[in-house]
């Protein structure tokens, strides 16, 4: 598909995120900025930065494509996605924001006081984070390819070039304001196409959907297949346990809510996140529902929400504009996630691996944060970006979950326990990635605990984590409970 105004939409789209990002380095200066904003971010401007960089390629572009595929049953994607800020409401975000921490590392050395520790902590994150942008430079290639017919890697290196440009030069302070903005965007391009696709299918008589029947009324509760078996009951529970556990450790989430004046704000901004994030998952599954009517077999599932609006309302200028839109939504998808990504993963180089956390260490990590993932996108394009984003909250829930809820809520946690746990879910978790990408995940029931991991994995990392901290009970920190009273202090009382 060759849209005249696409490009000019992307571009557009890339020039607003630069100007913004400009504007934002007018506010940062100092070392606070560039990690956490001077934690200065009110509720509503945080909730919808964390809605801009949440909802990325797998969002945009993956669950409608899913949907296409596979019909009702993978709605448990979104519900999940969603569901897991319920989670961070309950058990993390005030207390996260109240231990002062500037990254999860220094949020673990605070709590368990371990150096050794804080560096296992540090590998994960910029695993996870690679992990994570992997899919969302491979789905800015897509996009630009399907709405321009320009080469794969041009998408790729755009959006690495202008993330990592301005992740560098203006940090959470800049990034914050483009975050926000991209948000709106997104919800914009995918609602506006969609009343008219919704006038269309009317005026068309409102033809049923085709393809293989979904399972409705009660049988949506046995997902996984139209037989239900077993396999694909394990699956489907697992991807629920990934996506809502998940949510609670990801790095890039994690880190806004250090951005929060106090644990009350970080409250208020997870209620924000759960109402912007629930409603634009809306407009996603319509896509794919339609899809289904309107291109049933697309070769490219994951780019039904680009060439949905041309093949509904025609090549005429209002489905050429309506399909630019949508391709500009998708780059602001991309470029939001990425630049929360690459945000993340820069503050634990600067901090741990590449200085000391100055001004110029956060620079110098960005840029070098930033070429690993694009390399890799580069060398491969056939990836489903659902899938890959799916097995980056398996190996979130099978670390940085079990660490922040048992952290948080049990003293008795060590530091050699946490050490354990992680290696041994995560790393578990971690394993199965890789063989997954590798295309080794074999067949049967060994393929769906190698796919879906984290049915396994997450009670391994507890079990673990719990079992070896019973046994050390004389690594707890001396100051533990001072420590949990920071934590879990009403900030009226702290003030």
């Amino acid at each position: 598909m060759s849209n005249p105004w696409a490009l000019p939409a992307i571009v557009l789209v890339t020039l607003v995120t630069l100007v913004i990002g400009v504007y934002g380095l007018r506010f940062a200066r100092t070392t606070s900025d560039f990690l956490v904003a001077s934690r200065s971010v009110s509720p509503t401007w945080n909730a919808a930065a964390i809605g801009g960089e949440y909802l990325s390629a797998a969002s945009f572009l993956g669950v409608a494509g899913l949907v296409l595929s596979f019909g009702l049953d993978v709605l448990w994607y979104p519900i999940g996605f969603a569901a897991g800020y319920l989670a961070l409401l309950l058990f993390v975000a005030g207390p996260l924001r109240r231990s002062g921490a500037f990254t999860l590392p220094d949020f673990c050395e605070l709590r368990l006081g371990s150096r050794r520790l804080r560096r296992l902590v540090t590998a994960f994150v910029v695993f996870i984070g690679w992990l994570y942008l992997l899919p969302q430079l491979q789905g800015a290639g897509l996009t630009l390819r399907t709405v321009t017919g320009a080469p794969y890697w041009v998408g790729v290196l755009l959006v690495s070039g202008v993330v990592t440009g301005g992740v560098a030069l203006g940090g959470m302070r800049s990034i914050t304001f483009v975050q926000a903005f991209q948000y709106w965007l997104k919800l914009t391009a995918l609602a506006l196409p969609v009343a008219f696709l919704l006038l269309h299918w009317r005026a068309d008589g409102a033809p049923a959907l085709v393809g293989p029947k979904s399972p409705v009324g009660a049988d949506w509760l046995l997902p996984g297949g139209a037989d239900h078996s077993g396999q694909g009951l394990f699956g489907t529970y697992s991807l629920l346990i990934a996506t809502f556990l998940g949510t609670m450790g990801l790095p890039h989430v994690l880190v806004r809510f250090y951005t929060n004046p106090d644990g009350r704000a970080a409250r208020r901004t997870t209620l924000g996140v759960l109402a912007l994030v629930g409603f634009f998952y809306l407009f996603p599954t319509v896509y794919g529902l339609l899809g289904r009517i309107y291109t049933p077999g697309l070769a490219k599932p994951d780019s039904v929400v680009l060439v949905l609006p041309g093949a509904v309302v025609g090549a005429g200028p209002l489905g050429q504009f309506l399909g630019a839109l949508v391709a500009a939504g998708a780059f602001a998808a991309f470029l939001s996630t990425s630049s929360g990504l690459l945000t993340s993963v820069a503050g634990v180089l600067s901090t741990d691996v590449l200085g000391r956390g100055s001004v110029r260490d956060f620079r110098l990590s960005a840029l070098v944060g930033g070429l690993l993932p694009c390399g890799m996108a580069l060398a491969v394009a056939d990836l489903d970006v659902s899938r890959v984003v799916g097995l980056a909250f398996a190996v979130a829930a099978a670390t940085f979950c079990p660490l922040l809820l048992l952290g948080i809520w049990w003293r008795g946690l060590t530091d050699v326990g946490a050490a354990a746990g992680m290696l041994s879910g995560g790393g578990a978790a971690a394993g199965a990635v890789i063989l997954t990408v590798l295309g080794h995940a074999g067949h049967g029931w060994w393929a769906v605990l190698i796919t879906q991991p984290a049915a396994w994995t997450v009670p391994l990392a507890f079990f673990v984590m719990i079992t070896v901290s019973l046994a050390t009970r004389r690594r707890i920190p001396t100051t533990v409970g001072r420590t949990l009273l920071r934590l879990h202090a009403p900030d009226a009382l702290r003030l």
